[in-house]
């Protein structure tokens, strides 16, 4: 997958941030080491504290702890995977195959959590501002899958951007579970799905000789 996402590898929503408003940002600097315990168990006093910036400042951008993880997944990607779906320089096949390319900044460094899931499986209110986002972001990446494979000439798009959303899901979950990168995995049952179903192009017709 090739989204450019700050430095998740806690697999939680509260890493990095770099996407929130200007005069909190440019002060937060949160620490995978300092708020590894998750969003459940990281107070406003911590994250205040990491980010170096007040809690009356922070209170000024935000009414509270789920007001900022809501504004941090409504930020994070807000174009959807557009380094890969805007490329210009691959075919709409090539395209579905590269959301399945590692990210990793080093031969050592798995694939991080993507942090909607991470976000969504601490919070359970499906009415939450997170939960929301997170699950507008998952229908969007199914819509820019189920594009592209159109373009592609799949006959079932949607389909076929639904099975590969899903597959994108699994692998960062099971990455974050095994501690094992899964999307090399991926990508060869995705080549698999895309195979199947996108029509086989017609073998180019030998010219046939005459002899006199």
């Amino acid at each position: 997958m090739k989204t450019e996402p700050p430095s998740l590898s806690s697999g939680n929503a509260f890493c990095t941030v770099n996407s929130v408003p200007r005069a909190f940002s440019e002060n937060a600097r949160w620490n995978c080491s300092s708020v590894a315990q998750g969003i459940n168990r990281t107070g406003m006093d911590q994250l205040c504290a990491v980010a170096q910036v007040s809690k009356r400042t922070a209170y000024q951008h935000f009414s509270g702890k789920d007001d900022l993880v809501a504004e941090y997944l409504r930020r994070f990607d807000p174009d959807v995977m557009a380094g890969v779906f805007d490329r210009t320089d691959l075919t709409p096949r090539e395209r579905l195959l590269a959301v399945f390319e590692v990210p990793t900044s080093g031969p050592e460094e798995l694939t991080p959590l993507c942090p909607y899931i991470a976000a969504t499986v601490e919070i359970h209110d499906p009415e939450h501002p997170a939960s929301q986002y997170a699950r507008d972001y998952k229908l969007a990446i199914a819509a820019r899958l189920a594009e592209t494979a159109r373009e592609a000439g799949a006959p079932h798009p949607e389909q076929l951007g639904e099975q590969l959303a899903l597959l994108l899901d699994g692998a960062s979950a099971r990455t974050r579970v095994l501690n094992a990168e899964s999307f090399p995995t991926a990508a060869a049952i995705a080549t698999i799905l895309i195979n199947n179903a996108l029509p086989t192009p017609p073998w180019p017709q030998k010219s046939k000789t005459t002899t006199a």
